[in-house]
């Protein structure tokens, strides 16, 4: 069984405002929002995406 210490989590653009990306993390390192800088393809660049909830 898989155990909830990881978890899923969205980022989103800051700059279109739309859900890309799916990936996981660490609830019990990572307590706060992750947030990276990953390609948009609705942009055509890299964008700075933060975590949702």
């Amino acid at each position: 069984m898989a155990s909830d210490k990881r978890v899923k989590v969205t980022l989103e653009c800051t700059e279109c405002k739309r859900r890309n990306y799916i990936t996981k993390k660490n609830k019990v390192n990572n307590r706060e929002r992750i947030e990276l800088s990953k390609y948009c393809r609705f942009d055509r660049k890299h964008t700075l995406h933060k975590e949702t909830r």
